[in-house]
């Protein structure tokens, strides 16, 4: 059998001239012809530009199949093509006559493009160690030394070689339909790709956290880039697109009406000769010096051109004299298209604008800046992917559930690319405001300020942004970004653990994140991005103590003022701490109303009142000290934890408890509500228990509310 195949060549289930496409749906230019669909004879390139919609974070280099290097030899090229064409069409009639049964969802473009992608390493392999270009003739030894190889030559981790050995038992299994025969006998039968490659699957993700020094410097430039920075910079592009619009050209008029127009524009005085930034990047070696002569064509009202303020003739000369001798006369200068740029503080505490001068160059410079500001920005506080992002279109900033929300494609696992909303605060909003307008492409917000055609790769905006904010820190005054490699799908990982340091955020985080499973929760994939990180525990644990004790100093001047802070045992003993603090600080002399700020302060902290701020109450849990705790009592408690247990609450008859009066009107509706429901007719006798035992629990809570006011009062 093998002799046949090396000598003859293969036939073939499919015919040269049959489309590759006939699965999926094709975009209008290929239904209209506009666009050349690949066919399987094509034994060099199949392009899918055109053809198939492409993710905007891909350029067109990455939307084709390429058969080349190693694919290039005879038997790997019918395999690439025939496999390619499998996965395209699954349920070819050809497919199924040669007995290959397969799922009937055809594979994504970029799934079949990486799938080839990996046959060229097996290909690869197989001409190291002189393997013959027909798999038929391979072993099994042969296959389990191609991943032996993989893992010490190559260094692929196991997460990757899940996809290689996939690949080797996808083509076990459609071995029947490949013309040069496909692998015999699968290596790991009976096994998952994953088990076979060793990769455990864990709820902890790989992708790490952008570092707290790194965060706070660069989410905050991107800000002050987007919000004080874009609006100087897009007006100085307005400007100078106005200026390029109503100029006209120089051989238009004479020698004459060129010179009576310069002349009269020296003659006002309002106008200022423009000149170099001092800083602006040199040029053959050579810095820029003295007068802008091509942005003074343009504010004269000329393209720009040499016969105008050139040196290699006598008029440009004469009209550059003209200019120099204004400009020692004490004509006032600008650096730039715009002269009332936003004031901020330097490093050397001097006030001034942000910018030297915002000169056509610069201005481009600053334009490619802000539009990766504005990514940054999107990417850090968003959650959103890479891709969903870049597949972000013109007015996409809707509103949602009555809430501003980003209007998107979700890429991901989904071949159908569905729409969906992600929501956001003002500054997103605000962030794609701004890259709408930097934007030239028609359709996409983050795109190329060059060739729109081409793709804006989410990585290198990043570092380009993060380069820019470190050189202009001499002008604008913001904190240097440490050197660090930061990617897109960090921020992510970052803002889901931050936001899960609130109630409720599980089913939150997993709305945003797209991980919402059918039961209305988060999956694992929530939380392993909610999951803490070491670079990051300490500055929250700081940041929530900071958070409790400014309340528990508003709770202090209340109770100062003579002013009710809360009901309940727990409310006691919180009376009780701030009363010995008040008579400390009058034992010392002071004025327990108005004095001693700063020592009533240290001694609130010296409390050490451990106090928990929820939704119904207050806790006081003492972890050292948890005797009377109800909701530990006859408790499993998980290994690790620490702290109440939240969901055993009972604010009736804890000790810890502290009814705050914010939590009052909440316990009232709650037992008118259940008041309500007790006249419902028809209601089961168990039902009807549950009631009442809810309205006593309440009860007992407004009880101790009433007690309270009677003592007071």
């Amino acid at each position: 059998m093998t002799a046949t195949v090396a000598s003859s060549k293969p036939v073939s289930i499919f015919g040269d001239g049959e489309p590759v496409i006939q699965s999926h749906a094709l975009l209008p230019a290929a239904r209209q012809s506009d666009a050349r669909v690949p066919l399987f004879g094509d034994t060099d390139v199949w392009d899918f530009n055109g053809v198939l919609r492409r993710n905007a974070n891909l350029s067109a280099g990455e939307w084709r199949v390429t058969f080349s290097k190693n694919l290039a030899m005879p038997g790997w090229n019918w395999t690439a093509r025939e496999m390619a064409m499998i996965m395209a069409n699954p349920r070819h009639e050809a497919v199924i006559d040669a007995g290959v049964h397969l799922a009937p969802e055809p594979c994504d473009g970029g799934t079949i493009i990486q799938t080839i992608s990996r046959l060229r390493r097996l290909a690869e392999f197989g001409g190291c160690v002189g393997l013959p270009d027909w798999l038929s003739a391979w072993r099994a030894s042969d296959l389990r030394r191609y991943v032996r190889w993989l893992h010490e030559e190559k260094r692929i981790r196991a997460s990757t070689m899940t996809g290689h050995i996939a690949l080797i038992k996808r083509l076990h299994e459609i071995g029947p339909a490949l013309s040069c025969g496909g692998v015999l006998e699968d290596p790991w039968r009976g096994m998952s790709a994953r088990k076979a490659a060793k990769y455990a699957v864990s709820d902890e993700l790989s992708t790490p956290v952008v570092p707290p020094e790194v965060w706070f410097p660069l989410v905050r430039a991107a800000w002050v880039y987007v919000h004080t920075f874009a609006p100087d910079v897009l007006r100085a592009s307005r400007r100078y697109d106005e200026l390029r619009a109503s100029a006209i050209d120089v051989k238009d008029l004479n020698r004459n009406r060129v010179d009576e127009r310069l002349d009269a524009w020296l003659a006002d005085p309002a106008n200022r000769i423009p000149v170099h930034i001092p800083i602006a990047p040199a040029r053959f070696g050579q810095p820029y010096e003295g007068v802008n002569w091509n942005l003074l064509a343009l504010f004269v009202g000329f393209k720009v051109s040499n016969k105008l303020l050139g040196s290699h003739h006598q008029s440009g000369r004469n009209r550059r004299a003209r200019v120099l001798w204004a400009l020692e006369s004490g004509r006032p200068t600008t650096n730039g298209l715009i002269d009332d740029l936003a004031e901020v503080t330097h490093p050397d505490g001097t006030t001034g604008p942000w910018h030297p001068g915002l000169d056509p160059r610069a201005m481009t410079r600053m334009l490619f800046t802000t539009r990766d500001a504005a990514f940054c920005l999107v990417v850090a506080l968003s959650m959103m992917r890479d891709s969903e992002i870049h597949e972000i279109r013109r007015g996409s900033v809707v509103e949602h559930y009555n809430a501003p929300a980003i209007a998107s494609t979700l890429d991901k696992g989904h071949r159908g690319r569905p729409g969906k909303h992600w929501w956001i605060t003002e500054p997103v909003a605000e962030a794609i405001a701004v890259a709408e307008a930097v934007s030239i492409h028609a359709e996409q917000v983050f795109a190329p300020l060059k060739r729109p055609e081409t793709v804006a790769h989410g990585d290198q905006m990043l570092d380009g942004f993060m380069a820019a904010v470190n050189a202009g820190r001499p002008w604008t005054g913001l904190a240097e970004i440490p050197a660090s490699r930061v990617r897109p799908h960090m921020f992510r990982k970052t803002m889901a653990m931050l936001t899960d340091q609130f109630p409720g955020s599980e089913i939150a985080l997993g709305m945003q994140l797209k991980h919402v499973a059918k039961r209305a929760l988060a999956n694992r994939s929530t939380l392993g991005y909610a999951a803490a990180d070491v670079a990051w525990a300490g500055l929250l644990d700081q940041a929530l103590d900071a958070a409790r004790f400014r309340r528990l100093k508003e709770l202090f001047g209340l109770h100062k003022d003579g002013k009710p802070i809360g009901f309940g045992p727990g409310a006691d003993r919180v009376k009780d701490a701030f009363d010995d603090i008040i008579a400390t600080v009058q034992a010392r002399g002071g004025d327990a109303r108005g004095g001693d700020a700063r020592v009533e302060e240290d001694l609130l902290r010296r409390a050490h009142i451990t106090i928990r701020f929820g939704v119904l109450n207050n806790c006081l849990f003492d972890e050292n000290n948890p005797a009377g705790a109800v909701c530990i009592e006859n408790a499993v408690i998980p290994a690790g934890h620490t702290g109440p247990v939240h969901d055993r609450c009972r604010p009736d008859r804890c000790r810890n408890s502290m009814i705050g009066i914010e939590h009052v009107p909440l316990h009232d509706s709650h037992r008118r509500t259940q008041l309500k429901l007790l006249e419902v007719r028809g209601l089961p006798a168990p039902r009807r228990a549950l009631i009442h035992r809810e309205i006593d629990r309440v009860d007992a809570v407004l009880e101790q509310v009433r007690k309270s006011e009677e003592q007071e009062a």
